[in-house]
């Protein structure tokens, strides 16, 4: 769903600043990136929904990668093993990655709906919290985001 736009886009690849409606799975992981720890802007939903799959993906192979390398012990209880130390190490690596552009493409996200980035911090209400972040990440993009967009 598009709203019609107030602002021209140029003809050619979508602009960095601009949020891309409809980006293929690649795409909107290069724009993760490329946007590291921009605040400002708009995300569409395809490009926060793309990196929600992606890394929900990386997390469950790193998961498995953990439970793999753990071993059972004399007891019965669970042990890390060298290869569980690797998976632990990756998921760590990973975690400290894509923090910041994580929590800057929630931020952008909530301003395609026209919420304040701010709003983030519902985030810290444990389980309402991030229900109501779960519910506007769904919300359509809103025309009166384009306040948030800075043009480059």
């Amino acid at each position: 769903m598009s709203y019609p736009q107030q602002q021209t886009v140029p003809a050619g690849p979508v602009p960095l600043w601009y949020p891309y409606y409809g980006a293929p799975i690649g795409e909107a992981a290069r724009r993760f990136f490329k946007k590291y720890a921009t605040f400002t802007g708009r995300a569409s939903r395809s490009e926060y929904w793309w990196w929600a799959l992606i890394s929900g993906v990386v997390a469950i192979i790193l998961n498995i990668i953990i439970s793999a390398g753990a071993t059972v012990s004399d007891t019965g209880a669970m042990v890390p093993g060298p290869g569980a130390v690797i998976g632990y190490i990756l998921l760590v690596i990973w975690g400290l990655a894509t923090l910041i552009p994580s929590l800057a493409l929630v931020v952008r996200r909530l301003h395609d709906v026209n919420f304040s980035g701010w709003m983030i911090l519902l985030g810290l209400v444990p389980f309402l919290g991030g229900l109501a972040l779960l519910i506007f990440m769904i919300l359509p993009s809103k025309p009166e985001g384009q306040r948030f967009d800075v043009p480059a």
